[in-house]
């Protein structure tokens, strides 16, 4: 079991014991409930299956209303696979459906782990805002309505035409993210909140995965 789900909070600064002040994300992590446990005899390979947050059993299908039935489990919101290795019995005393895990039973300070979530969508940009470039003459030569165009984007006999991939104005943000080797600062058990150095994709009260 590598990982929990959670929601961005907000962010926060603390100070260290060096007097420094971190500037610090917090995120509500759990409790997430076990809703399958997949194996190798069964699905081909080993994992386990959390949700969480809370969804409506109204506005959720029949068929994810008996899985979650099966599990013992209210409806969840969100869910989220963690792949385990084989031999491995996940959370050490058997990951039964519908058991609860809390922050406290992965993560503790010190520990450095990994951040997945959906970076904010800032629709369709230029080339200044989407790849941070700098524009065409740096308002030299008289060009005054071109200090933010990308310039040139291709050679004209060879190879005549456009590289794919090649850095152009397009749709910015709103792609899954993974930020590495954050530092968990504090735990608050009583809240589940965690509190990671630095800053995490996604916008307040966006969904994301943490790994260890």
């Amino acid at each position: 079991m590598s990982g929990l789900i959670g929601k961005k909070i907000g962010m926060t600064s603390l100070y260290n014991e060096a007097g420094k002040n971190i500037p610090c994300t917090v995120l509500e992590m759990g409790p997430c409930t076990v809703t399958q446990v997949k194996t190798v005899d069964n699905d081909g390979y080993e994992a386990v299956q959390l949700g969480f947050g809370e969804r409506k059993e109204k506005r959720t299908t029949a068929a994810m209303n008996g899985h979650f039935k099966k599990a013992k489990s209210d409806a969840k919101q969100k869910l989220v696979e963690f792949r385990t290795t084989h031999g491995y019995t996940p959370f050490n005393d058997g990951a039964d459906l519908g058991a609860e895990l809390t922050v406290s039973d992965l993560f503790e300070e010190g520990d450095y782990v990994d951040v997945i979530g959906t970076s904010k969508g800032k629709g369709f940009q230029g080339v200044v805002k989407r790849h941070n470039f700098g524009g065409v003459g740096q308002s030299t030569h008289g060009q005054h309505n071109r200090l933010r165009a990308p310039g040139s984007i291709g050679a004209c006999s060879y190879p005549a035409r456009v590289f794919k991939g090649l850095r152009m104005a397009g749709q910015t943000g709103n792609k899954r993210v993974k930020v590495q080797n954050l530092q968990v600062v504090a735990i608050d058990t009583e809240k589940n909140l965690l509190v990671l150095s630095g800053a995490v994709p996604g916008a307040k009260g966006s969904y994301i995965v943490v790994e260890k």
